[in-house]
């Protein structure tokens, strides 16, 4: 009789792709560290939906992406990818679903993966894979007290029967996501990948992004439009032709993508003005 063993991650490459090279006990030490050299070293990406490749989410194939190959990713390929590891370590997680509420006032589907972590007789929000205004350190799951991850700030408060998750942008408290506690299955997660990855109203269908989190800027581009964020100014750059969207990719986000690559037109396209805001 043959069988199948279960996918294993791999630590030694996670962590090079990272460039970790601290304690691995399961400590609350260790899990902050992780997170953060996380999401400042892996950016939050959807090329390959504009390539028309699949999004495969099952371990293996995200660990040939975003480890091997030094992509990136959306929340099913980062969180799922990070809770492999944590759990690996020795640490209690449980997958969560939320909604989006970012940049929108509709109620949206829970397509965002978020992961719950026990440490230190505590529990934790940790999402490597949101993007945007999103955590960079994990978040106490404690409503109220405001939390500062080096330039950026964070609260959670309770609504109802949710959780919602807040970051300071353009010096107001906006929402990012909202969810609740009910565990969830790797196997839960394939219809909402299959919607953001494409479905024709999926804004990573429609919007061609990459994202990079740091400790005292972001970088974000958006179809052809590169923005630098701070907590105090957005700086948005115009990117005037194929070749130089690839530099910046591969100098802004270290993704190197061969030189002749084409995404598709994307529904919002259009170019705008660079412009610069001020956010206080």
């Amino acid at each position: 009789m043959t069988g199948s063993s279960e996918p294993t991650i791999n630590l030694d490459a996670y962590f090079g792709r990272i460039g970790y090279e601290g304690d691995r006990s399961p400590t609350l030490g260790t899990f902050r560290a992780l997170h953060l050299a996380h999401t400042t070293h892996i950016p939050f990406e959807n090329l390959d939906v504009l390539l028309g490749r699949p999004i495969l989410i099952d371990l293996d194939s995200i660990q040939r992406k975003l480890v091997q190959n030094n992509r990136g990713g959306y929340c099913f390929e980062q969180n799922a990818l990070f809770a492999a590891v944590l759990e690996r370590l020795g640490f209690q997680v449980t997958r969560l679903a939320a909604r989006v509420r970012y940049y929108t006032s509709r109620i949206l589907p829970r397509t965002h993966m978020i992961l719950k972590v026990e440490s230190e007789n505590q529990s934790w929000i940790a999402d490597t894979g949101f993007g945007g205004y999103g955590l960079i350190e994990p978040i106490a799951l404690v409503a109220g007290p405001e939390t500062e991850q080096f330039a950026w700030k964070f609260r959670l408060r309770e609504e109802s029967e949710n959780w919602i998750l807040q970051s300071v942008m353009r010096g107001n408290w906006q929402d990012q996501f909202s969810f609740t506690l009910e565990p969830q299955l790797p196997v839960d997660y394939i219809l909402g990948n299959w919607f953001c990855s494409t479905h024709p109203e999926s804004k990573f269908v429609q919007t061609l992004t990459a994202q990079l989190a740091g400790r005292t800027e972001r970088h974000v581009l958006r179809n052809r439009e590169h923005l630098i964020i701070t907590p105090e100014c957005e700086r948005c750059e115009l990117i005037t032709s194929e070749e130089a969207l690839l530099e910046l990719l591969a100098n802004s986000f270290g993704l190197r993508i061969p030189a002749g690559t084409s995404f598709k037109p994307t529904k919002d396209a259009e170019l705008n003005s660079p412009r610069v805001v001020n956010t206080r």
